[in-house]
């Protein structure tokens, strides 16, 4: 599993698939929905968390806050005709415990209740701009699975508690359309600890009411980033990443620079956190990170793209800042209750 991870993590978001036949959406059997009131249809529940998970974070306890977590894209096998992920495939189901729960999920554990559905995601090639015209409903059918869920949750799990939404990538790209439908404008705002939406592109006039956090303690609101080398911009920077919404996830300000010192800390292959190990610059629509500090990192230098690291280079940045937020939200309604 740790070389699959390697796959994932350092580029199977890339995987083109050209070289396989591609058939129609229309032309291949839409896998079973799931049913969210089954604990199957969830990678994860309060409770005794998957083993992988615990041994990162230790053991799990009932706290005030809850976190909805959607993972990204990890359905990406060009010999596989599907549009959908099947979530009763073993090694489906397997992928996202040990890749992105260990990995992603894992840096709100400590500031809320997770709850990660499976879901039917999208395969990788829907991403190719050639390949729209025969994708069909495959995103719909996706997002309407992590609606599904929330609202689910929210009837059978939330008891008003407040709500941490966060993802990557494709998960992101639900995650925000999620919060824009039940959180941006409504009565729910008011139990939105924050929405964190990495690696998805935002719009800075997506939200109609919901504002970018721009403090490390501010509630209530989003924030989003993507992350490439120091130096170097993908061949979409204008058409998808200039004008997006760009988040500084070390110090969460509108500071454009940090230095090692500021860095919390990254969570590497080995499930290390290695702190002041990267530097970042905020550009228009981008952070650019420094190459990380850490073991065999002349495999890394290779690489541009940081997008599958979204999560992994500021873990600890991200989970300490979880735990901050939550904690102003609880005191918040606190001070409200005793008023």
């Amino acid at each position: 599993m740790k070389n699959k991870w390697l796959l994932i993590v350092l580029g199977a978001f890339l995987l083109s698939c050209s070289s396989a036949k591609i058939i129609p959406f229309s032309s291949v059997d839409t896998p079973k929905s799931p049913d969210y009131s089954k604990n199957e249809s969830w990678a994860v529940l309060p409770g005794p968390y998957p083993e992988s998970l615990s041994e990162l974070v230790g053991p799990t306890s009932d706290k005030e806050v809850d976190v909805f977590f959607i993972y990204p894209t990890l359905f990406s096998d060009k010999k596989d005709p599907a549009w959908n992920a099947d979530i009763y495939r073993s090694d489906i189901r397997e992928e996202v415990i040990e890749l992105s729960v260990t990995n992603q999920a894992s840096a709100f554990a400590n500031a809320g209740n997770l709850y990660v559905p499976f879901y039917r995601q999208a395969h990788y090639k829907v991403f190719d701009n050639k390949l729209r015209s025969i994708a069909g409903d495959t995103w719909t059918i996706a997002y309407e699975d992590v609606k599904t869920a929330f609202q689910y949750y929210l009837n059978n799990y939330n008891n008003g508690k407040g709500i941490i939404i966060a993802g990557h990538s494709q998960g992101s790209m639900h995650g925000s359309k999620l919060v824009k439908d039940f959180f941006d404008g409504t009565e729910l705002q008011n139990q939105l600890v924050a929405a964190y939406l990495p690696g998805a592109g935002i719009e800075p006039l997506y939200f109609s009411s919901l504002k970018l956090l721009e403090t490390p303690e501010a509630i209530g609101g989003y924030v989003s980033w993507n992350t490439y080398k120091s130096g170097k911009l993908p061949k979409s920077y204008k058409s998808y990443y200039k004008g997006r919404v760009t988040s500084n996830p070390i110090t969460w300000n509108g500071q454009e620079t940090t230095n090692f010192d500021n860095h919390k800390g990254l969570l590497y292959y080995d499930k290390e956190i290695y702190p002041e190990s990267i530097t970042i610059e905020l550009i228009d629509g981008m952070v650019w990170a420094s190459l990380p500090k850490v073991p065999k990192r002349f495999f890394m230098s290779f690489i541009k793209n940081y997008h599958a690291f979204d999560i992994n280079l500021f873990w600890k940045d991200i989970s300490e800042n979880a735990v901050l937020r939550r904690d102003q939200w609880i005191s918040r309604n606190a001070s409200q209750y005793s008023n």
